[in-house]
């Protein structure tokens, strides 16, 4: 009697909060989930994580010295992953910042190649834009992937000393100098003589990450990786 009062609560909270997925619209997901298994089989994995030499890490050849380097998974025009991170960062949906950092973090969890990572270190947000938008969409990836991969967080190592505009619309030579003398080291006592994982949702031509890894690495004895939810192409 009682499994079948469950039932029926759980129907009746179903139809006042649906839950669906966000690639294909069904309800039949876990409650935890934003995706189906389907459209989870079907999102578009790159294999970089776990690959050396991949097109993350050559783009930082010559520019950056990254011990490695990785995107999650491909962000296509209109495609699942680009609806994704638009409700992350335009809709106000935070915990879909939680769940893109969980997926990057059981990527990182099957694969050692990024085992000595020490900290995770959010790619920041300038004061003005964070208080807009509410919250650092990096940040809350940053706690998903430490849910699912046991790392450490570090918010105040780096911080977004000028305002910039919206990067999308910029032409690569562009992108490259919005970026000059964006990012300051704030706090280089808190990831001296470690390894960092920096982190940020989207990576194009890399020029963002480049300016905020090369801060980071006038630490003392500090090492750079990179990741990325999605590498657009």
């Amino acid at each position: 009697m009682l499994q079948i009062l469950k039932s029926y609560i759980n129907n009746f909270s179903h139809l006042l909060y649906p839950h669906n997925c966000e690639g294909c619209g069904t309800d039949v997901l876990n409650d935890d989930s934003y995706l189906c298994a389907k459209c989870m089989h079907d999102m578009p994995v790159t294999g970089f994580v776990a690959n050396a030499d991949n097109p993350v890490e050559q783009s930082f050849y010559g520019r950056l010295k990254v011990e490695a380097a990785a995107s999650g998974f491909y962000f296509h025009k209109d495609g699942l992953v680009q609806h994704l991170v638009t409700l992350l960062k335009y809709k106000n949906n935070q915990e879909m910042g939680i769940y893109l950092g969980k997926l990057i973090g059981n990527q990182l969890s099957t694969i050692n190649r990024f085992d000595d990572v020490d900290v995770l270190v959010p790619l920041p947000l300038n004061n003005r834009k964070e208080a807009k938008r509410g919250y650092n969409q990096s940040t809350l990836i940053c706690e998903g992937i430490s849910q699912t991969w046991s790392k450490p967080i570090c918010t105040d190592a780096v911080e977004r000393t000028i305002f910039t505009q919206s990067q999308t619309n910029k032409t690569r030579i562009d992108r490259w100098q919005n970026m000059e003398g964006v990012f300051a080291l704030a706090n280089a006592d808190s990831i001296a003589s470690k390894h960092v994982l920096l982190i940020d949702d989207i990576m194009t031509t890399g020029a963002t990450l480049e300016a905020c890894g090369y801060e980071i690495l006038q630490a003392p004895n500090t090492k750079l990786s990179i990741i990325t939810v999605a590498f657009a192409i």
